[in-house]
């Protein structure tokens, strides 16, 4: 062995290579391959955080102004409204983006600073299941259950009462100095050995959240009355999913959902839910007529002349996204049901119940690419906002893609890829329209959409 090993260097040294897409400021390709909305997915280009509300204002705004700022106290309240898409070039305008952000939004405080604190609401959003199988009320409602327990509401709201009754029960209670953050009240107020280490009697808490108006009248087996506080087994979530998951289909379970759980959300502070349905279109789609009559019928049951709570204070407020075309699907059923009066979604003029989800514009596809060149830049100062792109390839691009969200990100992300392969310094409009040395990329393949799956013709079913 020798010494010098560790003290010789190789005579061939490295060649530290530039990055793939360094030559245009960027770290990586900031376009989806594949622009499918992923909330679960961490890759910021496809989980809905590269945002630009600029783009959708005007529809967030009617929402904003016509549900989340009217009193849930207010008995004409919209208790169903819908997000329509007036464009019948496809998917991906950028709906499921809109809906993560409100849902964000909301959720971040419950809806308080929004509505200048008159509600305090969450807000969840549904996707039915593909292939029919969301298309009974009844399967409708077991998909809405299994978004309420993977949100962690019940044990938001099991939280809120623990707190609201010890602020109740001890005046010198300080909750700055006792809790750090949200996820430190959780784990604390979810712990046994804490009552006991600060001084608490959690029989005394249990009591008082049991005194509480809304929970009077629920059934003795209901999860909430199964806390037994002298041997501190705190009522946790999971013995609401098993309380659930034993209960006969049909009734019981929509007792529970649209008349015990909202009990249980009004015992916690909240007075209300926003309950946004995305892709709508995969409930009717495979409704036999009578299927979606039924549907309707019921949704109509539970939303607003039913005996369940939710129907006598409207509680649960449904937005449902409809894809241009879907309306005419279920305009039969809707008027059949009822439910057309109730929340008309024809009506002559402007319903405030109705948002209408126009297609992007031009200034509108400048402000979505540079939103998602900007979140990969390396350095941010003194960049040509559309850089590589000029102004004028973004045009094309957005023109290529009939102003279509998902098909300009898409285009963009290609175009992108074929610019680091050639090296070229700046992506033209002559350089978006040439995939080589003869063919324009107009003739050489349909820009991707969201899906490669085979698509249906809305407006021939519709009629």
């Amino acid at each position: 062995m020798t010494i010098s090993k560790y003290s010789k260097r190789p005579k061939a040294e490295l060649v530290i290579q530039k990055g793939r897409y360094e030559i245009y400021n960027l770290k990586e390709n900031p376009f989806p391959s594949s622009p499918f909305i992923n909330p679960n997915s961490n890759d910021a280009r496809n989980n809905g955080e590269i945002y630009e509300p600029s783009i959708r204002e005007q529809e967030y705004n009617t929402i904003e102004e016509n549900f989340f700022k009217v009193p849930q106290s207010d008995p004409n309240h919209l208790r169903l409204g819908y997000i329509m898409d007036t464009s019948y070039i496809g998917r991906g305008n950028g709906k499921s983006a809109l809906l993560l952000n409100i849902q964000k939004k909301i959720n971040q405080d419950f809806g308080l600073s929004i509505s200048n604190e008159l509600n305090k609401c969450f807000a969840i959003i549904i996707v039915p299941e593909a292939g029919g199988k969301t298309k009974t009320f009844e399967s409708f409602v077991e998909l809405f259950v299994k978004y309420i327990f993977e949100s962690n509401l019940i044990e938001d709201s099991l939280i809120s009462l623990r707190l609201e009754a010890i602020i109740e029960l001890y005046d010198s209670f300080d909750v700055d100095k006792n809790f750090s953050d949200e996820v430190d009240l959780k784990n604390k107020l979810k712990s046994p050995n804490w009552y006991s280490d600060n001084g608490i009697d959690f029989r005394h808490v249990s009591q008082q959240i049991l005194s509480n108006p809304y929970l009077q009248g629920l059934p003795q087996d209901f999860p909430i009355f199964s806390s037994t506080p002298l041997l501190f087994e705190l009522v946790e979530q999971n013995n609401f999913k098993e309380y659930y998951e034993n209960l006969k289909r049909g009734k019981p379970r929509l007792e529970f959902v649209f008349s015990h759980l909202v009990n249980l959300f009004l015992a916690a502070g909240f007075n209300g839910a926003y309950i946004f349905v995305d892709d709508f279109e995969r409930v009717p789609d495979f409704q036999s007529e009578r299927q979606k009559r039924d549907f309707a019928l019921e949704l109509r049951t539970c939303l607003f002349d039913g005996l369940y709570t939710n129907a006598r204070v409207g509680f649960y407020n449904f937005i449902l996204v409809l894809h241009a075309g879907v309306p005419r699907l279920i305009q039969s059923a809707w008027e059949q049901s009822g439910l057309e009066q109730r929340s008309p979604i024809f009506f002559k003029g402007t319903a405030k119940n109705v948002i209408r989800f126009e297609k992007i514009k031009l200034k509108d596809a400048f402000l979505l690419v540079q939103k998602y060149l900007q979140a990969y830049r390396i350095h941010t100062e003194n960049t040509n906002e559309l850089y590589p792109f000029t102004e004028e390839a973004v045009a094309k691009i957005a023109e290529l893609s009939e102003y279509n969200a998902s098909k300009i990100l898409k285009m963009a992300y290609e175009v992108l890829e074929r610019a680091v392969e050639r090296m070229v310094q700046e992506i033209n409009i002559d350089f978006v329209l040439t995939t080589d040395d003869s063919n324009p990329i107009a003739e050489e393949r349909p820009v991707s959409g969201i899906s490669d799956a085979k698509t249906k013709d809305l407006m021939r079913e519709s009629e």
